[in-house]
């Protein structure tokens, strides 16, 4: 198997859990933190998604799904079109609602598949390209997306895992 095809199997797999984690729930139960702190699976699925599109579309040079496909104004967040999640206090959490699972998992596949097109179109080299400097050592494209995939399945992970914890309620 080679590079490509292994790392589109790893986002599919992504993918898959992110499907399973959100299949059949509504709203409110997207929206449930198991306390004042945690985050909801809405907030992980939608953070996951979008660091997958901010990173995939700056090392492919293009527009994030987020803005290009029209996805910041159906979610109609009270948030920065560039926000990511990242840093997101208790309260920011909290303002990612949405009405159901499949806009989610529509925002979702949308990048997935703008980012099964770009890993197909690269080829073995480009993946000891170096594209950050400012870490040591220097980040290569193949460890960023190896990165993305990381965290990705960690929070998918943990979206199923309040699922879990809903269903049993």
């Amino acid at each position: 198997m080679v590079h490509t095809e292994l790392l589109t199997d790893a986002f599919d797999r992504v993918r898959g859990v992110v499907h399973a984690a959100t299949a059949g729930l509504t709203g409110k139960e997207l929206a449930i933190r198991l306390d004042s702190e945690a985050n909801s699976i809405a907030w992980l699925v939608w953070h996951l998604t979008r660091v997958q599109d901010d990173h995939i579309a700056e090392l492919a040079n293009t527009e994030q799904a987020w803005t290009a496909q029209g996805w910041y104004e159906r979610f109609q967040l009270p948030l920065p079109p560039d926000s990511t999640g990242y840093g997101h206090s208790s309260m920011d959490v909290a303002t990612v609602q949405v009405d159901s699972a499949q806009l989610l998992t529509g925002y979702h596949d949308a990048v997935h598949e703008q980012t099964t097109r770009y890993i197909r179109e690269l080829g073995d080299s480009d993946f000891s390209r170096v594209i950050d400097e400012s870490w040591n050592p220097s980040v290569t494209l193949g460890v960023r997306l190896i990165s993305v995939i990381s965290d990705d399945l960690q929070h998918a992970g943990q979206a199923a895992f309040i699922r879990g914890v809903i269903r049993r309620r």
